[in-house]
């Protein structure tokens, strides 16, 4: 294992949770579970937030960068709002808000492409719902399927070629892959994997290929291509607690062109969060393979509390991190 270097950091008054951070052309922003959301310099933490504003939402949950590029991102909470900010703006003020009614929010994705954000619900009153907004007309969702899952959905994430295709996934256990441009809720599944655990994380590995990982940090990978079975696991990785040497796993960042993925697992009990790459095996292997041995690991973590979220700053050769003794922290190769 790499192990790499606390460089900066900067911790929150009052403890609260760092639950998720997004880097953004204005810079990396993070919110607490004292509703905040706050932006930094990434490559100066300790200065504290260049500004932070008070979302109003009630019990906040999701940030995703919505045209992180130009600064615009999303946040969504148990309140069932969705704000979209610009974080260039002054006043503080959402540029819109999105509501379907009080259900929790659950889950998160935009869609730049189609001008689409999608929310997943808890499940309430007999049904958990996908809803679809057109943020250029957002005074009523454009779309909403209310039978595709059976339980709170708590994964979302857009086809990186096929904007219409949406993947969700459910603590009832199933991932599906729904075809957004059609209205009929009995057709709009187009395939439907069952992982036998209610999902935690999941998304699209390649543009044929994906992964889910359960609450219970349970692993595979899965194939939408015609060739293979439907709904099988292609390779499944088991209880990653015990693959990982781990107690959790945070997230799982699918890299670009298909390269592979970056897991980042947690030990509270060791003081250590470890980045292992998923790849494709030497020689040409088709077979997927954790590369542990080459792991990166950031010694001292968030001591004993979890790691919510992490992030990448390439250029700086930074990696970022929030999580639950409320800090945001940075971590650099030693020099």
């Amino acid at each position: 294992m790499y192990l790499l270097n606390l460089s900066d950091g900067y911790k929150f008054p009052g403890n609260p949770f760092v639950l998720e951070i997004v880097l953004t052309a204005f810079g990396l922003a993070a919110i607490t579970d004292s509703g905040s959301l706050s932006i930094f310099d990434p490559q100066s933490l300790k200065s504290g937030p260049r500004q932070t504003i008070s979302t109003g939402h009630s019990a906040i949950k999701l940030l995703r960068g919505f045209q992180a590029a130009e600064c615009i991102v999303c946040t969504a909470a148990e309140d069932g709002k969705v704000c979209i900010w610009d974080l260039r703006l002054a006043d503080h003020t959402p540029v819109a808000q999105l509501s379907d009614g009080p259900t929790g929010i659950q889950a998160l994705t935009c869609s730049p492409a189609s001008n689409t954000i999608a929310v997943g619900t808890d499940f309430e009153n007999h049904q958990a719902s996908v809803i679809l907004w057109d943020i250029r007309s957002p005074s009523a969702p454009k779309t909403r399927y209310s039978n595709v899952h059976s339980d709170d959905i708590t994964e979302l994430k857009f086809h990186p070629f096929q904007p219409a295709h949406l993947l969700s996934g459910s603590t009832d256990g199933l991932v599906n892959i729904l075809d957004t441009a059609v209205t009929d809720e009995d057709e709009v599944v187009v395939q439907t994997f069952n992982h036998n655990a209610s999902i935690h994380r999941a998304g699209f590995l390649t543009d044929t290929e994906i992964f889910a990982l359960s609450h219970d940090e349970k692993f595979a990978l899965y194939s939408t291509a015609e060739s293979v079975e439907r709904g099988v696991a292609t390779q499944d990785f088991g209880d990653m607690r015990t693959t990982l040497e781990c107690q959790y796993v945070a997230n799982v960042f699918p890299q670009p062109n298909g390269a592979g993925a970056i897991i980042g697992a947690g030990a509270c009990e060791q003081e250590m969060f470890g980045l292992v790459h998923l790849s494709r095996g030497a020689g040409g292997v088709e077979s997927w393979v954790l590369d542990k041995k080459n792991s990166v690991g950031l010694p001292g973590a968030h001591g004993q509390e979890v790691v919510r979220s992490f992030c990448f700053l390439d250029s700086q050769h930074l990696v970022l991190s929030g999580g639950e003794d409320g800090c945001v922290k940075a971590w650099s190769p030693a020099t």
